[in-house]
């Protein structure tokens, strides 16, 4: 509930921002509410992916501890809004986000920004690989899970650098389901039974695979990624760093603990929560938290009173 309360609040913070235009705004918002909640959370946590280095992100930022110092030592993932363009636009699926493993359990790929995904349920456990080609996997999942190649649907996110994926895709026979941000939740909605979704693939941030993997663990799903260096500058910081090119990274390899939290708060409407809704006096909230040691799935539904957000300075006494 301490790791619940921090995306809240940076949920509720960032409500004033959605379909504004100001992505950066928003952002700042949602950064300043989480980083004072988990000032007063019982853990020894360092930031391994946060808002970037330190020059260049004054909170939140790679490598700064937050929490009290006491209890737990935690690696810690925050993205305070997953999809600042969403939220700017007044978009579905903008999330406020923390993953939270064992101290040095996470994979800092922070030297490379991209790597290649696949992700999808447990069908996929054993079934799908990473190196063969799109049509294979699609067509290898779908016998897994018993169902026509027609009526699989493929999350991928909406980028020029998937033209030629979506085109397999849809040559396979299979639908596409495209995102315009945020392929944490499309990864997250893959490896769930109630969803459409049957698979999210393609290219997206490094940091945002790790984060993925995080949920994954509790879900019992299936997740592949392989490091994507844009440049020689960055395979040479990434070999420099200790990571591994032209090789593929399970679940264990990006997280190796099972003891993994995964929270998120809706921004706005989407497939995984609902967004934050004003209802009269009372501010609405949607998370969800999942664990990996346990495989629970917990959703947290919670009505705030919309007067005590109103004070900036004693926020943190009154929640």
């Amino acid at each position: 509930m301490e790791l619940v309360r921090a995306t809240e609040a940076a949920a509720i913070r960032a409500v004033p921002f959605i379909g504004r235009g100001d992505k950066n705004a928003a952002d700042k918002a949602a950064v300043d509410a989480m980083r004072k909640f988990l000032g007063t959370v019982n853990f020894d946590g360092v930031v391994v992916i946060g808002e970037g280095e330190k020059d260049k992100a004054p909170m939140l930022y790679n490598g700064e501890h937050v929490g009290n110092g006491r209890g737990p030592a935690c690696d810690i993932a925050v993205d305070p809004i997953d999809g600042t363009s969403l939220t700017a636009a007044g978009r579905q699926n903008a999330l406020s986000m923390i993953a939270v493993s064992d101290r040095g359990s996470m994979l800092d790929a922070s030297t490379v920004f991209y790597m290649n995904k696949i992700v999808a349920g447990a069908e996929g456990i054993g079934v799908l690989d990473i190196r063969k080609s799109i049509g294979e996997n699609i067509r290898a999942l779908a016998a897994a899970k018993n169902k026509p190649v027609s009526e699989m649907q493929i999350a991928v996110l909406d980028r020029p650098r998937h033209v030629q994926l979506v085109e397999e895709i849809r040559a396979a026979g299979a639908g596409t389901r495209m995102l315009l941000d945020g392929d944490v939740a499309g990864g997250i909605n893959a490896a769930r039974p109630e969803t459409r979704i049957d698979m999210c693939v393609g290219v997206g941030g490094s940091p945002e695979g790790v984060v993925t993997a995080c949920a994954i663990k509790a879900l019992g799903g299936f997740i592949q990624t392989m490091l994507m260096p844009q440049n020689d500058e960055q395979r040479a910081n990434g070999e420099a760093a200790g990571l591994l090119f032209d090789h593929v990274y399970e679940a264990n390899d990006l997280v190796k603990s099972d003891n993994t939290y995964f929270v998120a708060t809706g921004v706005t409407d989407g497939g995984l929560v609902e967004g934050v809704r004003r209802l009269g006096p009372i501010i609405r909230t949607e998370s969800i938290v999942l664990r990996g040691r346990s495989g629970t799935v917990r959703r947290v539904v919670a009505e705030h009173l919309a007067e005590k957000w109103l004070d900036e300075d004693s926020l943190l006494e009154r929640v």
